[in-house]
């Protein structure tokens, strides 16, 4: 089966400025062509691993909340109540965890495209959102943060 994703709407059509632009969009996307959208999330995903380019922050791993959806190509049938017949999001979990404490990274933006990457190499994901944040790097704020919306082609 094909991810259902046709083009962008025009920009009259996209979602005004909030929490999560791009999924919506993508999700309206998904929505217009008139096929199920379902998606896997992953909600503050707490890595402590070695990124950043300063001389403080390679002494050192940091906290980082990975937040990402799994955007899901339809299903030829009904799940049945059985794991075997749903993708299974423990892969994602573990693949991540590896990738995390395989190397020390510089950016988060190398962060979020490998996870990304990893994600996209899925058959049954069409689309991919992912961010990271860094949640130690200010005082006066609660994080700092990359975010990248792919779609499978």
């Amino acid at each position: 089966m094909t991810c259902p994703i046709g083009t962008a709407p025009p920009m009259a059509d996209r979602p005004a400025h909030g929490a999560d632009p791009a999924a919506a969009l993508l999700e309206r996307v998904l929505a217009k062509n008139g096929t199920e959208i379902a998606k896997i999330f992953f909600r503050d995903l707490i890595l402590n691993i070695p990124i950043g380019i300063y001389v403080a922050e390679q002494a050192g791993a940091q906290r980082v909340a990975i937040n990402l959806e799994l955007f899901l190509k339809p299903r030829a049938g009904d799940h049945g109540d059985d794991i075997a017949n749903v993708f299974d999001y423990d892969q994602v979990r573990t693949r991540i965890m590896d990738l995390a404490g395989d190397t020390r990274l510089n950016l988060q933006e190398s962060l979020v495209d490998r996870i990304a990457d990893l994600c996209l190499g899925f058959d049954e994901v069409c689309a991919v959102r992912v961010a990271s944040e860094k949640l130690d790097v200010y005082e006066d704020c609660a994080g700092v943060g990359y975010e990248v919306v792919r779609i499978k082609r």
